[in-house]
């Protein structure tokens, strides 16, 4: 590196350090580095470039009067000292082959000489490249590039602190959002279980620690006891949020005196104009008359649905009736499915969360695991049912993290006294 410092460069490089110090964001922070890089070095511009693994380049967000761009690592000087680690000091950059002029073509400027340098990290990872440009007064010799040497390492200990700082308060961002929609899904959930004379329901609703967008709902309504089970794409708010307006959307259907299909046809078509084109919802929307024990219902992607007959314990499974809620306006729907419920019928509604449950070697928990337990064990309560199911899945799971919410609803018509 050649060069040795100064007692004015060492006092300079303090008063940066101090500088530094500062908690600033990152844009404040890469802003004081190019004025601490021009003041220090007597250059007349200096830029930082940021690398972007994920892409291999590099991005000056802070570059004097320049816009933010972006370099492949291997092109021109700042590339090249990217991928040698190395620092670069080119007296002349216009008889250097490796000096890229797009810039200097899209700012106006001239570049004479140039000093680019590596901001690796404690670990010797690459954060970015330091860039000083036309040293006042001739070239950057020796001195310089020890001076710049030290400043280089200032800056990026203070560039990958901020950068720390910056993942933390993403993290607690991201934490603050699952915490939010974890109380969106939460407060749509009926607080307790209707009364409905000969039926037994219970619902379980046990969000995953990366919030998703079920829900479930059962309620009387005019037309009789609403039962829902609803699951958003994605993850975070967002779902949450579209599943709070798909389950008010439904209640106010009803509330108007709108049939099943109607409320059905509506709610979808309206998801259909307000969701982005990679959201929708599965939901199952049923209603039951207790009177004459029959419940219809409408699927748009959700299943299995299993109605586990009391009598003899035989399994029926019913899949969707239509494509997913908000995938595209529905013209016409298929006819909605009724099901007789005999004394002891059981009803499951149960998200891909039981179904989809890992174990640590990748087994799924699967639809058969669940049918057999159900047969076994119909004639239990059906809270006491629900907690069986958990467990069973927990069992299995053997440890492994849970990965996606998991919503059950179960309604029984209850055997005679």
């Amino acid at each position: 590196m050649g060069g040795q410092l100064s007692r004015g460069d060492l006092e300079a490089i303090l008063a940066v350090t101090r500088a530094l110090a500062v908690p600033f964001d990152l844009r404040t922070m890469l802003a004081e580095v190019t004025a601490a890089a021009t003041r220090v070095l007597r250059a007349d511009r200096a830029s930082v470039w940021l690398h972007d693994p994920a892409n291999d380049e590099l991005v000056a967000e802070v570059a004097s009067d320049i816009r933010t761009l972006r370099v492949p690592v291997g092109r021109g000087l700042i590339g090249a000292c990217a991928r040698g680690r190395a620092s670069i000091n080119v007296p002349d950059c216009y008889a250097d082959p490796r000096f890229d002029t797009a810039v200097d073509r899209a700012s106006g400027y001239r570049t004479r000489c140039s000093l680019t340098l590596p901001l690796l990290d404690h670990r010797g990872e690459l954060i970015g490249v330091m860039q000083v440009l036309n040293k006042q007064g001739g070239i950057f010799g020796p001195d310089d590039e020890a001076l710049a040497h030290a400043l280089a390492a200032q800056c990026a200990v203070a560039l990958g602190r901020v950068r720390m700082l910056q993942a933390v308060l993403e993290g607690e961002k991201l934490r603050g959002e699952m915490e939010l929609a974890r109380s969106v899904q939460t407060s749509t959930l009926p607080r307790q279980m209707p009364m409905v004379p000969g039926y037994d329901m219970h619902g379980t609703f046990l969000p995953a620690a990366q919030t998703g967008g079920d829900t479930y709902d059962l309620a009387i309504v005019d037309q009789g006891l609403l039962v829902l089970l609803a699951d958003a794409t994605g993850h975070g708010i967002a779902p949450a949020l579209s599943v709070l307006q798909m389950q008010a959307m439904l209640r106010m259907a009803f509330r108007l005196g709108a049939d099943l299909e109607t409320a059905f046809r509506q709610v979808n078509d309206r998801l259909a104009e307000t969701l982005a084109d990679d959201r929708f919802i599965t939901a199952f929307v049923g209603l039951l008359e207790p009177a004459t024990h029959r419940l219809r219902f409408l699927s748009g992607g959700q299943g299995p649905l299993l109605h586990v007959r009391g009598a003899d314990g035989r399994c029926r499974r019913y899949g969707p009736t239509s494509f997913p809620l908000g995938a595209m306006p529905l013209g016409t729907l298929r006819p909605a499915v009724t099901i007789e419920f005999e004394p002891g019928d059981l009803l499951a509604l149960i998200s891909d969360g039981v179904y989809e449950f890992a174990a640590p070697g990748g087994e799924l928990y699967g639809e058969e695991r669940v049918v057999r337990l159900l047969r076994a064990h119909r004639d239990q309560p059906v809270a006491r049912l629900a907690r069986m199911v958990l467990d069973a899945v927990r069992d299995f799971a053997a440890g492994a993290p849970q990965e996606d919410d998991i919503t059950i609803v179960l309604l029984r018509r209850d055997e005679p006294s």
